[in-house]
Formats: structure tokens, C-alpha cells, sequence
């Protein structure tokens, strides 16, 4: 493998754990699909017994909740006031959810270096512990001066408020 192949995948995955890990890109996710499973099942429960009605499974009650969620239009109306209910309630929530997701992923991305400093320093200590075995001797000794000013910074705002 090239060495821009290696940097560029090595930075991917750090792309992507960084979303994963500081961002709620998956409890919105998870947020969406128990949303949409659950609206689902409730239009097709609303449709049971309902004459007329396509929506006769809940597969097809899964189908119509993405096509609704989607903005698609081309999923067929229920036809029940309770499953008409249901479905407006998905048709307002599922697109500001999956919307939302999007936007609060993207924001909390690109905000993460705004965080507190300290927040950032403990970010980086944390990041190259875990990648000690790849660091040269000179980023060790760095690592180690960081670490150790920190230290003594903390016990500095120790005796600082000891004394008030």
C-alpha cells in the first residue's frame, strides 16, 4: 500500500471515529429507525381490518413509513383516521429527525474545536496514549513534558484555592 493511500485511510478512520465517538450521529440513528419501526406498526395496526386499505402488512406499513418519512409521495394513504393520526404525527417527526441528525452532526463536527482547551489537551494526551506504540522517541519526551506541565498546573490550582 502507498503511503498516501496508508495516511489517507488512516485519516478516514479518524474522520470517522471522531463522528461516531463526539457527535450523536448514532443515538439519532437508533432515535430514527425505533421511531419509524414503532409509527410503522402503528399505521398498520390502525389499517387492520380497514377495507380497502394497501396497507396489509407490516412490511408494507414499513414501505409506506419510509416512503412518507422520504417526502416520496408515492406511498398510498391510509385509509383509518387513527392510522391518518399516526401518520401525520411520522410525516412532521421522521424528516425533523433525520434532518436534524444531519445538522446536529455536522455542527457538533466542526464546533468540537471550539471546546474548552483543557478539554482539548486531555483529547490529544488520551489520543497518542493509545497510539504509544507508534510514537517516535522525541513525540514520547513531548508527550511527557505535556503531561507533566499539566500536572503542575493542576497543583498550582490546587494551592491557589487552598489558600482562598
Amino acid at each position: 500500500m502507498s503511503p498516501i493511500n496508508k495516511s489517507l485511510r488512516l485519516r478516514s478512520k479518524k474522520f470517522i471515529r471522531d463522528i461516531v465517538i463526539h457527535t450523536p450521529v448514532i443515538k439519532m440513528t437508533f432515535l430514527l429507525v425505533a421511531l419509524w419501526m414503532l409509527f410503522s406498526a402503528g399505521v398498520f395496526f390502525g389499517e387492520y381490518g380497514t377495507e380497502g386499505t394497501t396497507i396489509t402488512s407490516y412490511g408494507m406499513a414499513l414501505y409506506w413509513g419510509i416512503s412518507a418519512f422520504s417526502t416520496v409521495g408515492i406511498a398510498d394513504m391510509p385509509l383509518n383516521s387513527t392510522s391518518l393520526l399516526i401518520g401525520a404525527i411520522w410525516l412532521i417527526l421522521g424528516p425533523l429527525l433525520f434532518f436534524g441528525a444531519i445538522v446536529t452532526t455536522v455542527t457538533a463536527y466542526f464546533l468540537r474545536p471550539l471546546q474548552r482547551p483543557s478539554k482539548q489537551i486531555i483529547d490529544t494526551i488520551e489520543y497518542n496514549l493509545e497510539q504509544l506504540d507508534d510514537l517516535s522517541i522525541e513525540e514520547l519526551e513531548l508527550l511527557k513534558e505535556t503531561t507533566d506541565s499539566l500536572i503542575e498546573h493542576m497543583e498550582h490550582l490546587k494551592a491557589r484555592e487552598r489558600k482562598v
